[in-house]
């Protein structure tokens, strides 16, 4: 069992990424991991997200942020495997279109918000708004109006999110956000295989290039959008990314911790209902006795 806690961001705290590790930092056993530990914390998943599915009450968003190529699609891929299809739900933020573009920058992010008895998973989130916008200052060629675009517009959005995110907290949505942070040369090494290997020609973009370029802007955005959203209730963790294998299983590992602490429990019957079922489960038994 990894202590997970050694990778969440504290509240306010200023960070520097170069202190986080990409590389796997524990001395945990490949094997292990993918033959047992992690088929494990799936199986915990598959359990509990029924008894949330069940419950009906409350909601678990987990947002995944990374540089191009850190593993957010394989990582979704395998840790939601076991799990019900029909109780989680992946949304991909991409480019605004011209209607999203014609809202609040919340406003496509909150339609995609999971319901109640959900888990709701986004592959790149609200915190586009505060890191490609940032990185690009798209923010001088968007429809905001002009006097709102102050100096300090960043730290107003990163106040918003928060205030966003104790919302959805307030009314049942629970959020874990994972930033997986990968090396410059691994993400290189990674580009590179979808270039060299024809099946994954499609996974790969020139902008993955031109977005390569602004690494350093992206790692000041990162550092200091992090620590300004991580709250008690939302927390962010800062995940190696180096080794696929071992950012799976840290993430499985958050998930199944965080839903235990939820601790979503199935629906107690009212005595009608009990009566109800007795009675239909009586004639099903007469059925079989007379058949």
């Amino acid at each position: 069992m990894i202590d997970t806690a050694r990778y969440k961001v504290k509240p306010g705290a200023k960070i520097r990424l170069q202190d986080y590790s990409t590389k796997r930092d524990e001395a945990a056993d490949r094997r292990e991991v993918e033959d047992c530990l992690m088929p494990a914390n799936i199986q915990k998943l598959s359990v509990l997200q029924e008894r949330l599915y069940a419950e009906n009450t409350r909601a678990l968003l987990v947002v995944f942020q990374a540089m191009d190529a850190a593993g957010k699609d394989g990582c979704i891929k395998h840790v939601m495997t076991g799990i019900n299809p029909q109780g989680v739900f992946v949304s991909s933020f991409k480019v605004p279109s011209s209607e999203e573009n014609d809202h609040d920058y919340l406003w496509r992010i909150h339609q995609k918000a999971p319901r109640r008895g959900e888990i709701g998973v986004f592959n790149r989130s609200h915190y586009e708004d505060v890191l490609v916008s940032r990185v690009h200052d798209l923010l001088q060629s968007s429809q905001m109006p002009k006097d709102r675009l102050r100096p300090d517009i960043w730290t107003t959005r990163y106040r918003q999110i928060c205030d966003y995110e104790k919302y959805l907290w307030e009314n049942g949505v629970e959020t874990v956000k994972f930033f997986l942070h990968i090396s410059k040369d691994e993400q290189r090494k990674r580009l590179l295989k979808r270039i060299y290997d024809p099946d994954k020609n499609w996974k790969f973009s020139a902008s993955d290039i031109q977005e390569r370029k602004h690494w350093d802007k992206y790692m000041q955005a990162y550092e200091d959008m992090l620590p300004a959203t991580s709250t008690a209730r939302s927390p962010w963790y800062v995940l190696p990314a180096d080794s696929k294998w071992f950012t799976r299983y840290l993430v499985s590992q958050v998930l199944a911790q965080k839903l235990e602490q939820m601790n979503p429990q199935f629906p107690e019957l009212s005595g009608e209902k009990r009566a109800k079922i007795d009675e239909c489960r009586f004639i099903l038994e007469k059925d079989g006795l007379e058949i």
